[in-house]
């Protein structure tokens, strides 16, 4: 996650202006839950069970490896993390979206120069894509940076949690979509898997997205962005909880959704505590999500809170809780489930 430096356009803005997925029967009257058959709960739960402790753990060990040299933006270990992303999706047969030719959006070092990123080398978002059966216009993106901070004095900063952990929960859950498809249950709306770049030096990545979208803003019913969600804070040390940041700024729905999800799965605690705009942290504008928030798109942001290691030589891998991983992991899965197969998109309800 970036560091506590707010941009100074979010500074302007501040002060201008297992079981499937079914919510409450009130809440059904409206008819936008997914279809509540033994088939789509079929559905659900097989593809659920794609989200797996060992294959987490085992994708983690590589991408917070030594090897990867701590995933520096545009380093030669970035890439090289890059590559097994995109291995990962090519031995599963998901594809790049047609219109970008590759799984690599260019983020071009002179874009991030302009917005104070000194000299950095280009780099790339990496996307891959799922085309929705019934409405592939529409689509649901789910993120996390891949990169981190490098090495410093011959020390490798691994970022296992930062973003090591967003970054393999949303392989697995294109995984878990994947098997669904495969299986005649593939989602309605399309899903981006969108890996971006540079968001530890200013969410650079995702903001070239947003300014340079390969599929139209207007068109993105919502981001569900996963940053840091292995570990636990001391405040929350032992408990099965996630922050949850921003699921209600901009629609109503995606909050209702989003504990419904979890009701119907692991049940953790949600913490709602940054979403206080007097909170000094300001995390809702300090992660990849920001950039599609500011457009007006719904966002949610997955979060497991500041930890003793945050941004430190040992954020390691034997630190990751792997069951907190894979219960949080399972929880935007199963939200952007219902997001991907409810009957109509998700409206924005606020500003």
């Amino acid at each position: 996650m970036k560091k506590f430096l707010i941009p100074i356009f979010s500074v302007i803005i501040l002060t201008s202006c297992g079981s499937s997925i079914h919510l409450s029967d009130k809440q059904n009257s409206n008819q936008n839950t997914s279809s509540s058959n033994s088939k789509s709960d079929k559905a659900f739960n097989k593809a659920y069970q794609q989200i797996k402790y060992n294959d987490l753990k085992k994708n983690l060990y590589v991408i917070a490896s030594d090897e990867m040299e701590g995933r520096d933006t545009g380093s030669q270990g970035q890439k090289k993390a890059g590559e097994y992303i995109v291995k990962f999706y090519k031995d599963l047969g998901i594809e790049f979206p047609e219109k970008l030719g590759s799984y690599y959006q260019k983020v071009p070092s002179s874009y991030m120069k302009k917005r104070g990123g000194g000299n950095l080398p280009d780099s790339e978002n990496i996307l891959a894509f799922i085309e929705g059966s019934e409405k592939p216009e529409e689509i649901i993106v789910v993120s996390a940076h891949y990169d981190h901070i490098g090495t410093k004095n011959g020390v490798v900063y691994n970022g296992a949690d930062d973003d090591g952990s967003g970054t393999v929960a949303v392989m697995q859950i294109a995984k878990a979509f994947q098997k669904a498809k495969k299986k005649g249950n593939g989602p309605k709306r399309s899903i981006l898997f969108l890996h971006v770049t540079g968001e530890e030096h200013g969410l650079f990545g995702s903001e070239y997205y947003s300014d340079n979208p390969v599929f139209p803003l207007a068109n993105t019913v919502a981001d569900l962005n996963i940053d840091m969600i292995g570990r636990d804070d001391i405040a929350n040390r032992g408990k099965n909880y996630v922050y949850v940041i921003g699921s209600e700024m901009l629609s109503s729905e995606l909050k209702i959704i989003t504990e419904a999800a979890n009701k119907k799965t692991n049940n953790l605690e949600l913490n709602y505590k940054y979403d206080d705009p007097k909170d000094p942290d300001r995390l809702y504008y300090r992660s990849d999500h920001y950039n599609f928030a500011k457009h007006g798109i719904p966002v949610a942001f997955f979060f497991d809170g500041i930890h003793e290691d945050y941004h430190k030589e040992t954020d390691d891998v034997e630190k990751i809780d792997f069951n907190l991983l894979q219960k949080r992991t399972q929880l935007v899965f199963a939200t952007a489930w219902e997001l991907a197969n409810r009957k109509e998109r998700i409206v924005v309800d606020k500003k």
